[in-house]
């Protein structure tokens, strides 16, 4: 994350898979948000466990007046994928009882500083943290 000007910065997300995108948002904070799907147990039987996919990365104001008065900015952070089992579940009535929850979750930190940042997701929900640059003690050397 990047300050680019007042209440304005880009993000670069990067994911697992080596992807990336830079993404310009405008606002006080970054925000976040993730669909979960979490499953009863016994749909683990049969491979179901509990979800998490990324929705959207946005720009979030501080001030109530700004947030309904300023720019918006929205985007996915989705991808395609060749089981979407958010869709299976609103498609099939039959998958409602074997789930135990079906929610969002949204965590929004500070974009006024240059940072780089972790999301994670617990079963608390999502969770935005600033990265720890390693330390030289940290590193392991290995001996010839």
């Amino acid at each position: 994350m990047q300050p680019v000007g007042l209440q304005k910065y880009s993000a670069t997300p990067r994911f697992p898979d080596g992807r990336e995108s830079t993404f310009g948002l405008a606002g006080d904070e970054i925000y976040v948000d993730v669909h979960i799907l979490k499953w009863k147990p016994v749909a683990s039987l049969v491979g179901l466990h509990t979800t998490y996919e990324l929705d959207r990365i946005a720009g979030r104001y501080h001030s109530l007046k700004d947030e309904q008065a300023s720019p918006r900015t929205v985007h996915a952070l989705g991808t395609h994928k060749p089981i979407d089992l958010s869709n299976l579940r609103r498609r099939y009535t039959f998958l409602a009882p074997r789930l135990d929850a079906e929610y969002g979750s949204a965590s929004f930190v500070p974009g006024t500083e240059p940072a780089e940042l972790d999301v994670r997701f617990s079963t608390t929900g999502v969770l935005i943290r600033e990265r720890k640059p390693r330390k030289p003690s940290d590193l392991s050397v290995e001996n010839p």
